[in-house]
């Protein structure tokens, strides 16, 4: 159930965010729920809301120079003290807008089955963690909640924005990347791909909202340990999935049968993953 919180009225819920009408804006509630192949899991991620909600404070601030943002403010009510922003409402564009400079994900499964990722086609003989010669636009189509993502080509992007709009988007998405994966190769880190979310304002202006480069959104590995042809260790939520997919959970991802509880040992081993993130990339302390 979403928090009541005075002055706010709920109106929708992700698999990680509260959305709630606050005023002439919005505010956006960053839980400590954790996901994983569509399931919202059981228990939480203590802290990760606050970590997901300064890691995109600072990004923002990383990127305001190359793109508008959608925060008002972070003084929000105590309730949500920490994990939660005032944002714009703004006119959001029904496609998630994705960059790549590495190969892997769903990215690897599109690769591997044609060839190409959302109609870019790549040379032969990548394997999983792959770098590309250059960083590519691979955007998705947005799910409903309990559904996937569909990568679709450019072509699909341009049907739904337009021309004018699909280019800037691209143009926004790969800026972003670049300068977000610069950042983070400074600090030991491989951005490997990123999930970005764009609005319009009243005038048309494009605004970057949601979250930004954060575990959830994004797939950061540690550079020192980076070996293309295997998975890459990595600061997110992959100790949930490994887990979950390994003998000793008991789970059958193929069933309808929900996922078990979480270990105490994998809620800590993820939660320190998340800080790790947080304190290499802003050099700040948790």
């Amino acid at each position: 159930m979403p928090l009541e919180i005075p002055g706010a009225t709920h109106l929708h819920s992700g698999k990680v965010r509260d959305l709630y009408t606050y005023g002439d804006h919005l505010l956006m509630v960053a839980s400590d729920r954790v996901s994983a192949y569509d399931f919202i899991l059981e228990p939480g991620i203590p802290d990760k809301g606050e970590i997901l909600t300064r890691m995109s404070l600072w990004w923002f601030d990383q990127l305001a120079d190359l793109v508008p943002n959608h925060v008002i403010s972070a003084d929000v009510p105590a309730e949500v003290t920490g994990r939660a922003l005032i944002v714009e409402r703004l006119d959001m564009f029904a496609v998630e807008c994705v960059a790549r400079g590495y190969l892997t994900g769903s990215g690897l499964i599109d690769y591997n089955e044609t060839g190409a990722v959302c109609g870019v086609v790549l040379p032969d003989g990548l394997v999983d963690g792959s770098r590309l010669a250059e960083p590519i636009f691979t955007p998705a189509s947005k799910a409903e909640l309990g559904e996937h993502d569909e990568n679709v080509s450019f072509d699909a992007v341009i049907e739904t924005v337009g021309g004018e709009t699909a280019e800037r988007l691209r143009e926004l998405t790969m800026a972003v990347y670049a300068r977000a994966e610069q950042i983070a190769r400074e600090r030991g880190i491989i951005l490997a791909d990123t999930k970005l979310e764009f609005g319009a304002r009243p005038d048309g202006t494009i605004v970057l909202a949601d979250e930004v480069l954060t575990p959830d959104s994004s797939r950061f590995w540690p550079a020192d340990q980076y070996a293309p042809g295997r998975s890459q260790p990595s600061y997110d939520k992959q100790f949930v999935r490994d887990w979950l997919t390994s003998p000793e959970s008991g789970w059958d991802r193929k069933s309808d049968t929900p996922p078990p509880r979480l270990p105490v040992e994998i809620v800590e081993k993820t939660r320190a993953r998340y800080i790790e993130a947080y304190e290499r990339l802003t050099g700040q302390t948790w």
